[in-house]
């Protein structure tokens, strides 16, 4: 089984409101990538590729250029094209049936057991790929743009879908394909696979695997971080 890793990071994290991509933030003295790229170097990828925006001055002072495994790519103004990007790097490397796990830069607390658990889960599955995730625990409301509730939605079948997501290489480039030409951008790949008939496993993982969005999250993941490494083995 080959498997390689993607790592959209060309994002300017213009809802975050910093001058600084929040992706370069400093979480427990290191930037928020650096945690991401350490946890999935930790699974076997052939290689991974991180999709940077343009003119980025931030990563080059990072010291990942030249590690093994990593490589780099130019991003797109969205997810989508970014992804595309580095799939279009991996031409002639990547078989169509190896495994792309794709990734989002900014969440730092991803688990190494929760990456491997994902990776067997959806290499052994029969689907097209797999994606981690946990059940949603609040009861959902439906609500109208007045702020209106509308009404209920029922939680027994709802989780909440975050990365990485893992598809087989064939499959995700042509559902990523697709979608451009459809003019339809989605906010994960496991829509776009799924927009194009293709099937998906859900993996569970720890609910600690936040995303940074806000200001108030880099502190919660320093939290998250420094309490995971004191309950290392």
């Amino acid at each position: 089984m080959n498997c390689w890793g993607i790592l959209p990071a060309a994002g300017s994290g213009s809802r975050f409101g910093a001058e600084v991509p929040k992706q370069y933030l400093p979480v427990n003295g290191r930037p928020v990538i650096s945690w991401s790229i350490e946890t999935l170097l930790a699974a076997p990828l052939e290689a991974l590729i991180v999709a940077l925006g343009p003119g980025d001055t931030h990563w080059p002072a990072l010291g990942w250029d030249g590690k093994p495994r990593i490589e780099t790519c130019a991003g797109g103004a969205q997810r989508q094209q970014s992804v595309l990007n580095a799939l279009a790097a991996l031409q002639g490397r990547a078989g169509e049936d190896d495994w792309i796990l794709v990734h989002d830069a900014v969440r730092p607390c991803v688990r190494a057991e929760d990456i491997a658990r994902l990776i067997e889960s959806t290499d052994s599955g029969g689907k097209d790929g797999g994606m981690l995730g946990w059940p949603v625990d609040n009861s959902l409301k439906r609500v109208a743009s007045s702020m209106a509730v509308l009404d209920n939605v029922d939680r027994r079948e709802c989780w909440n879908a975050v990365t990485p997501q893992m598809f087989r290489h064939g499959v995700l480039l042509a559902a990523l394909r697709q979608a451009e030409e459809e003019g339809v951008s989605h906010t994960d790949e496991s829509a776009a696979v799924m927009a194009a008939g293709g099937s998906v496993l859900m993996v569970s993982c720890a609910k600690d695997n936040i995303k940074i969005t806000h200001e108030p999250d880099l502190a919660l993941a320093g939290f998250i971080l420094e309490r995971q490494r004191e309950n290392s083995p």
